[in-house]
């Protein structure tokens, strides 16, 4: 119903009650001037009369007081509609505005990116940083565009690219003078490698502190095949990135987070990764020869067939890695923990294990020749058919360790605790178990030519019957050599 139509019908109320309450009065009043009633009922219907006509216009100010209470609220209403309203609009241009100025900033700063003054494309790079910061729906965008910037400012050229740029090299007869030198595997030596440019740092330096709690598990930074040697890296969040082929080598990477990173066949030469945070990372054919992992967590990581060589892995923590054919020669694992750590067929000559964690490792056909063991736990250890030509494993504990058909040849096993261990026809020749227990170990068929057993623990001629010696072979004085060892002799 209109407000117009409400009104007529208000004031046609109004009206009428008037009408009715007059109209009564007056018939009251006549009724009551007739002779034949008493002075006492004359003024009995008056009473009436007026009492009905009070409450008559009583009701009809109860009824106007509601319809203008209604009037009021309605208008509150439309009032509280409008202003919300007007603050939705006010909002959705503040929105506009804001977007307006998104869009200006980020253009500016974009263009600026490619701008030839260096100093120009470092300021558009902090621009960024700040609308990240100010606006954080534009975060993901962002390191998007800066991932960008510097795979397209450091991007590792393909042989084709390299032929090109050495058929453009002048022909220098004399020694060149800073050129880049190439390995005979066609990587570039990191000693000759150029400092990074100060704008790729920038953006690298940006992405390395973004606040990662705005990205989604699925977004990941691609920054695959980037050259960034020699980068300062010192405490970057590069969690879950993508930098599968990149070129890090040199780089400062000191207590980072790569956690779950992805750095297949990437290049790690020399790089500091000191108190790294390398846990489930991707590191298949990664080359980290001579780097510092000293102190890194390298849990659940993922290094088959990685160039550890020369490493530094002093303390760090390779529980549960896959070591698979990793090349892990003259490396430093002291006191490192590789519990449980999968190093089948690995390369693990001249490593420096000492005091090692190998509880449970897996270390079928691996190489440790002339590695140091000394006080290392490979308790549960698998060492079958491991190479341990003149390996240092003094004081190791060897307890349930599997050394089936494994070669000690001239290892030094003094006082280590071979309890219970499995050498089924393993390679004792002219080792030294001097000092060893040799409690419940498993002998048969081991080879003890030259080997020294003088002072062994818990050793009985049932152990030694199984076994095959000579007299080379250097028994407890309490024990004799078996009569098949004096007739083979």
């Amino acid at each position: 119903m209109s407000a117009n139509k409400t009104d007529k019908m208000l004031r046609w109320l109004i009206g009428t009650t008037v009408i009715f309450a007059i109209a009564l009065n007056i018939i009251v009043f006549a009724a009551s001037n007739k002779k034949e009633l008493s002075i006492s009922q004359q003024i009995q219907y008056r009473t009436q009369a007026l009492t009905t006509t009070a409450i008559m216009f009583l009701g009809l100010a109860v009824m106007i007081n509601a319809y203008y209470a209604g009037k009021r609220t309605e208008a509150m209403q439309k009032n509280a509609i409008a202003s919300e309203k007007n603050v939705e609009l006010s909002m959705q241009n503040a929105q506009i505005s804001q977007d307006r100025l998104i869009a200006d900033r980020f253009m500016a700063a974009i263009t600026q990116l490619g701008h030839e003054r260096i100093e120009t494309r470092i300021g558009a790079i902090y621009v960024l940083e700040r609308i990240a910061q100010d606006f954080p729906k534009e975060h993901w965008t962002i390191m998007e565009i800066l991932a960008a910037f510097v795979r397209e400012n450091t991007g590792i050229p393909t042989e084709a690219e390299l032929f090109k740029e050495e058929d453009a090299q002048p022909i220098y007869w004399g020694k060149p003078k800073n050129r880049v030198l190439t390995t005979k595997h066609g990587e570039r030596n990191s000693e000759e490698a150029p400092k990074i440019r100060r704008d790729v740092q920038a953006a690298l330096t940006i992405i390395g502190r973004r606040n990662s709690l705005l990205e989604l598990e699925s977004q990941k930074l691609d920054l695959r095949n980037i050259d960034i040697r020699r980068a300062d890296l010192l405490g970057a969040n590069l969690e879950r990135a993508d930098l599968r082929g990149a070129d890090i080598s040199g780089a400062d990477l000191r207590g980072s987070n790569l956690c779950g990173v992805n750095l297949h066949s990437a290049k790690l030469v020399r790089s500091i990764l000191y108190e790294t945070n390398l846990q489930k990372a991707n590191l298949r054919e990664a080359n980290l020869q001579g780097a510092n992992l000293n102190r890194a967590n390298l849990q659940g990581a993922n290094l088959r067939a990685a160039n550890l060589q020369n490493a530094s892995l002093r303390t760090a923590n390779l529980q549960g890695a896959n070591l698979y054919k990793a090349n892990l020669q003259q490396a430093t694992l002291k006191v490192a923990n590789l519990s449980g750590a999968k190093l089948f067929l690995a390369n693990l000559q001249g490593a420096k294990l000492g005091k090692a964690n190998l509880h449970l490792a897996g270390l079928i056909g691996a190489n440790l020749q002339g590695a140091n063991l000394n006080g290392a736990n490979l308790s549960g250890a698998n060492l079958n058919a491991a190479k341990l030509q003149q390996t240092e494993v003094f004081f190791a504990n060897l307890t349930e360790a599997s050394l089936t058909e494994a070669d000690l040849y001239q290892a030094n096993l003094m006082g280590a605790n071979l309890n219970r261990a499995v050498l089924y026809e393993a390679n004792l020749s002219q080792a030294n178990l001097i000092g060893a227990n040799l409690f419940g170990t498993n002998l048969c068929d081991v080879k003890l030519e030259g080997a020294i057993l003088t002072g062994v623990k818990n050793l009985d001629s049932q152990q030694i019957g199984m076994a095959v010696g000579d007299r080379t072979t250097r028994l407890p004085d309490d024990l004799e050599a078996p009569t098949h060892w004096r007739q083979s002799s």
